[in-house]
Parts: C-alpha cells; structure tokens; sequence
C-alpha cells in the first residue's frame, strides 16, 4: 500500500520517458511486445511495441526495472535511475529463447489497434469490417516495391492495369484510380505510388464513407507512414535482380533532444523488364519531424517528394476471346515514344493534444501531382488474326489538393455503458487541369494496322487535338461533418453508429467552349456495425454502411450536360464476421457480405436516345484470411476470396447478368515463412485465381492460374541479412490484368531478386 501511495504521488512528477525500437536477430520489429516496469516496489500498467517495433513508457523517478518479453523470445531487462524531465532511448534486440544468432519470423498481431477504420484508436478485433494490414516486415520479406504488389496477398482486391500508368484497384467488384489515402487523409491523384517510406499498408474493404468521404465504395487503401521517433534508427536495404533491376532504400532517424526528433527517408530504383524495352526510373524523400513540447501534445511534420519515369506499356491484343498467342515480351508500338511522368509533393502537418480524457487531433494536406503519358494502343487484331490496329493519344493532368481535418475523440460513461464518442469535419479544395492530344499517324490517319507478329513500330506520330479531346479546369470543394459512438454495452457486446454528411460540389469549365457546368451533391452517409464477444479473443460481428459516389465519378474529369443531371451512384454493404486472435500473434478473419451499387446509368427502353438510372450490379462474397505466427519458427500471411460480381439490371455497359469485369469468383495467396535452422530461414509463396473476363462485355476470359514463389534469408552479422527471392519458380506463363479486351498485362517469367538489409 505504502509502495503504491509513493508511486501515485511520484506520477505526479514530470515522468522519465524511456522510449526505444525492439526487434528481433534480424531486426524485424516485434510488434506487441511487453515492456513492464516495477519502480519502488510498485508496477506500472504495462506499454507495448507498436508495427515498427517502437516502444514508450513513462516511469515515476526513481530506481526502476524494466522488462521486454515476446512469446518465444528471452526477455531483456534493464535497470533504469528514471530522473524527473529524463528520457533514454534504448534499441533492444531480442534473442529466440537458448539461441544467440537466429533467423527468426515475424508477423502482425491481431490484436493491434487501428485509427483509420473508426478514426479512433481501436483494436482490430473490435473493428466490424474487413481489414488487412500488410506491415513493413512483409513487404521487406517479399522485396515488395508496389501497391500491385501488395494486394497479391489482400483478399478481395485485384490490381487492375490502370493502362499501366497509374495504380488502380478492383475492390469486391468496384474498380477505382482513387480510393488511396496517405494517414487517412486523401491521396486520388493518378499515379504510381512506392512504399519506402512505409510504416505499414490497410486495406479496409465495404463502403468507408464515414471514415473517408465520398467514393470508397468496395473499399480503401490507407498508406500509414513512418513518423520520427526518440531513439536513433538506421536502415539501409540495396537489392537488385534480372532485367538490370538495381533499388536502394534507406532509413535515418535521430532525436535532436528531448522535444524534437527527425527522419528521413529516402529512394532510388532503376528497373529493367521482361517486357521489351521497357524500364522505369524513380526516386523519393520523405524527411519527417516530431515535436513533444510537453507529454500531451504531439506534432508532425512531414514532406514528400517523388519522381516517376518509366516506359508506357499497354500490354498485348487479344485474339478469338484469349489473350493473343505471342511472345509475352513483345512491344507493341514505339517503346521510345511511349512514356509516364509523374512529380509528387506531398506537405503535411498533424497536430494531437490531450485534455484528460478528450483528444483534438487536426491534419493537413496540401499535395500538388503534375503528371504526363503518351501510349501506343493495340486494338482489335483482323479476321485473319495478321494485323492488329495500332492508336496512339497522350494526357497531362496537373492537380492541387487542399485538405483539413479536425477530430474530437472523447470518453464517457452512462451507467454500466462506456463510450467512445467522436465528432470531426473536413474541408477541402482540389484543382484539377486536365489535356489531351490524339496521335495522327500521317495528315488525318488516327490509326494503322501492323504485324501482329512484329508490332513494335517506328512510324512518326504527330500528336494534336482532334475535336473530343479534354482541354478542362475542374474545382471540387468538399465540407463534410460527421459523429459516431462507439459503444461498450458490456464485456461481451459492443456496437458503433455514426453519420457522416458530405457537401460536395464540383463545378467544370470547358476551355474549348468556354461552357460551364456545375454539379452540387449532398450526401449523407450512415453507418451501424454491432461486435459480439463471447470471449476475449474473439469477436463476432454484422454492419451496414453506405458510400456515394458523384456522377462526375472518381475522378471528376469530365462533366456532360446528361451526368450533371444525374444522382450520385449508391452502394449499400451488408457484412457479418469473425476475428479470431487464436493465440497473441495469430489471426484468422472471415466475412459474408452483399454489396449493391444502384442508380448507375441504363438506357431507356422506351426511349432509347434518354439515359435513366436504373442499373444496378451487385457482389456477394466470402473472404477469409490469416496473419500471423503459427509457431515461433512458422508465420503465414494471405486468404481466400469467393467473389460473385454481376449486373443485377441492365445498364448502358452490358445487360442483367454479365459478370463484372476483372473479378475472378476464386483467389487464394498464402506466404510462408519458416525458420529452418537458427542461422536459415525460408519463405515459399503461392499466389492463385480463377478465370476471369478481361471487360464486362464477357468476350474475353484471361485464365486462371497458380504461380509459386520462394526465398531463402541468412544472417550475415548482427543486424544485417542478404536475402533471395524468386518470383514464378516454375516459370508458369499467364496473365495478370487487363485495361479492357486488347490490353492484356503478361506475367512476369522466373524472376530472381537479392537484397541485402543492415540496420545499425
């Protein structure tokens, strides 16, 4: 008693920060650590490492000691002489329990708490929706270096072509250029983005309009980057592989005192392909500064900036409903006449201050992307399966977006009942230039026909206006309000409701015509989930949500005087689920949902020269997934998604019953990694899906495959590990994606990549 009355009376002095980054022999990042402490006798509520491994925990002064333990691990344990105003910083390393020098596996814990889904901190497991988290130790472990990538192992999303220009995503069915957000702040502009400077990646599927705003509507892709921290970070990972691929990252953090810490993070990349001629160049810096003036608020300030150069590749035709039977290298086009430019700058600024039990938080944005492409196309192929039809055009879009948010986080009981309530608004402003040329082959020709066996051309192109071609300004200004309760009935029951209200105008100016059209939405969007826990570890949940999306749709390129009459599309999701934390560092999901987007666009039947909105489509599926460690020398990552996407009534696409373009019914993906002996660890992959159609006139099927890939990890010294990937092992032909029937995406053949990671 006496111990715990000096320990209350000591709290109220300035605490001792003892902060640091705890991983593993090869310096992956344990996620869920214990850090517990006991001073004078007294023991603290115990802290945890957060994805990155980071750890903070306030001691009283005093004499105290500190323990870390991981399952599967010797724990550490240090004594600290906490002065009062102090801070240490300590990066711990720790060994699997009787072995000194071991490769060792690492996955995400169930139990992680994520803001983005309710815009508060929640455990995962509480969260009543679908969500995957791919954290940075995955990505590392596959040598992963995009979005395309990444959702490989997400259930429910497919990396759509996106004209091989830009990242685009199919989510239960919905495809969108759009759906990104960069620390759940709006990130749509049409571009490639990489993952250097990455902390870890959510992908929260169903309509997140409370959360996100508009669009949203099969899910979201959240990228959560890395913040400076209090303790010194140094990372360094160079790998390169075939087709001349060369890539080097790297990481430095430093406190600059007690208050101010700083991080850089920084890229370059030069990669070759399989595909002839084609290449890429990039490189990034994202530098990052944290404040603590005092221990409750905390301020970030973060800037990026990327570049983006690399050849336009529109893939290959297709003949008699398959992808056409040519080299998977072949070029079709003028590969030195094709390209993709892309400059990002990215400023942002996040404050948090506490006040007992009420957060504020606010963030901004301000982002401008100037972006370029020119690209051949190929069309259809002749009867005779001889020619194919070549086009060309090119497009430049500059944007500015400007975004604020400001979120109010409070705690309150009534009676038994414990609430996490939540109010918040967001204003935002986005600039849009939008020009674009058509490729004249000759005075008037805007198309030619060559050898589909020797498509690869070099015929001059003249690239000017034609009389459709975009020359626009677009504005779009959104206010938004929203509010939600988070509701603890019980220790077994729990329930969220909350409503979001969106005004959404867009106003388009055509600069050829000097018309003018506006286009104002309000949107109202609900959303009501319920969690049932019969025990701890495991929940069960049901929710409903609803997303909109504008008629202008997801990125308000163009305005007509039919779409600007039009209601926004609405999409409803009915979901039920389980999360399962089977033991601290395993997971296992799974989700039933229906998904219904309606007022899309059909024509009359009455009157076909009149458009109506009574098309609808509609996606039933099932996804389950698993994360995590089976045993301390086995981790898995991946799941299984049935998806049965179709048009539930006729639109001006297809007709009532077509399947949904791009959406397989069967995907599966599974990585694995296992510790083969202290000083060898192994990875080997699959990564599966059934048939699916190329475009949603269902005339072209891309076959379904299995391709399987492997890795091998070895230690060279503490901190430091070279690894081998090799991507399709058996050197399986097939084919990825799509951006309609004759742009088809091939598979890339065996694929070896090495990469050396020292952190120190």
């Amino acid at each position: 008693m006496l111990a715990a009355l000096a320990l209350v009376i000591s709290l109220a002095a300035q605490p001792f920060i003892f902060s640091g980054r705890v991983a593993d022999s090869m310096d992956a990042p344990l996620d869920g650590a214990s850090i517990a402490a006991i001073c004078d006798g007294a023991a603290l509520p115990p802290a945890a490492s957060d994805a990155a491994g980071r750890f903070s925990i306030a001691l009283p002064p005093g004499r105290c000691t500190v323990t870390i333990a991981f399952e599967g691990f010797a724990p550490f344990v240090q004594v600290v002489d906490a002065a009062e105003g102090g801070r240490q910083s300590r990066s711990v390393v720790l060994r699997i329990a009787g072995v000194q020098e071991a490769v060792s596996v690492s996955a995400a814990i169930g139990g992680v708490d994520i803001a983005s889904a309710t815009r508060t901190p929640t455990p995962l497991r509480d969260v009543p929706q679908s969500v995957t988290i791919v954290p940075q130790t995955t990505m590392r472990d596959q040598l992963m270096t995009s979005i395309g990538q990444i959702v490989q192992y997400v259930p429910g999303i497919e990396a759509h072509q996106g004209e091989n220009n830009r990242d685009q995503i199919i989510v239960r069915g919905n495809s969108s250029s759009a759906d990104f957000f960069v620390n759940g702040v709006r990130d749509d502009m049409q571009y490639y983005r990489d993952v250097y400077n990455l902390e870890r990646i959510e992908a929260l599927k169903g309509p997140n309009a409370l959360a996100f705003g508009r669009g949203g509507a099969g899910g979201v892709v959240n990228r959560v980057t890395k913040d400076a921290a209090f303790e010194p970070e140094r990372e360094l990972t160079v790998q390169g592989g075939v087709f001349g691929s060369a890539r080097a990252t790297a990481g430095v953090g430093q406190p600059l005192g007690a208050a101010v810490a700083l991080r850089v993070d920084g890229m370059v990349e030069h990669a070759g392909s399989f595909r002839d001629d084609v290449a890429l160049d990039r490189y990034g810096v994202t530098p990052t500064v944290t404040i603590v003036p005092d221990t409750r608020t905390k301020i970030t300030l973060r800037y990026e900036h990327l570049r983006d150069a690399r050849v336009a590749d529109r893939g290959i035709p297709s003949v008699a409903g398959r992808p056409a039977e040519v080299d998977v290298a072949a070029y079709f086009g003028n590969a030195a006449d094709s390209r993709v430019r892309s400059r990002v700058n990215i400023a942002a600024a996040a404050v948090e201050r506490r006040f007992d039990r009420v957060l504020v938080r606010n963030q901004t944005l301000v982002g401008n992307y100037d972006r370029f492409y020119q690209n051949f196309v190929p069309g259809a192929v002749d009867a005779a399966g001889a020619l194919v039809t070549l086009s060309a055009y090119n497009n430049a879009s500059n944007r500015t977006n400007v975004f604020n948010q400001t979120d109010l986080i409070a705690q309150a009981s009534t009676g038994a009942m414990r609430h996490t309530l939540l109010t918040g608004a967001e204003i935002g402003r986005q600039l849009t230039d939008n020009f674009r040329q058509t490729g004249f082959f000759g005075p008037a020709a805007t198309a030619i026909q060559v050898p589909l066996d020797h498509a690869s051309v070099m015929t001059p192109v003249l690239f000017r206006q034609s009389a459709t071609d975009a020359d626009n300004h677009v504005r779009t200004s959104v206010a938004a309000a929203y509010a939600q309760d988070q509701i603890e009935l019980s220790r077994h029951l729990q329930a969220v409701a909350g409503l979001r209200f969106d005004r959404f105008d867009l106003r388009y100016h055509n600069n050829r015509s000097g018309d003018t059209l506006e286009r104002p939405d309000n949107l109202l969007s609900p959303r009501l989930g319920v969690v049932l826990k019969p025990i701890e570890p495991l929940s069960i949940y049901a929710s409903y949500s609803v997303s909109y999306l504008p008629s202008s749709g997801d990125q308000f390129s163009s305005l007509t005087t039919i779409t600007q009459q039009a209601k926004p599309e609405k999409f409803d999701n009915y979901e039920v689920g389980a999360k399962w934390d089977v033991r601290p560092r395993l997971s296992v999901t799974t989700a039933v949902y229906r998904l219904d987007r309606v007022n899309t666009r059909a024509t009359d039947p009455n009157d076909p020269t009149r458009i109506v909105q009574t098309g609808a489509q509609r996606t039933n599926g099932y996804e389950a997934g698993v994360n995590g460690a089976v045993s301390r020398t086995w981790s898995v990552a991946g799941g299984y998604a049935y998806q049965d996407a179709f048009v539930a009534s006729a639109t001006t696409a297809a007709a009532a019953g077509a399947r949904v373009a791009q959406v397989p019914r069967h995907t599966f993906s599974l990585w694995n990694l296992v510790q083969l002996h202290p000083r060898v660890g192994a990875g080997v992959g699959i990564v599966s899906r059934s048939d699916m159609f190329a475009a949603i006139d269902d005339a072209v099927t891309l076959p379904g495959y299995a391709r399987l890939d492997a890795a091998v990890y070895v230690p060279l010294a503490r901190g430091v590990r070279v690894q081998a990937n090799v991507e399709n092992v058996f050197d399986r032909r097939y084919y990825v994606n799509a951006d309609g029937n004759t742009n088809i995406s091939p598979g890339s053949p065996r694929a070896l990549r090495v990469g050396l990671t020292a952190a120190f």
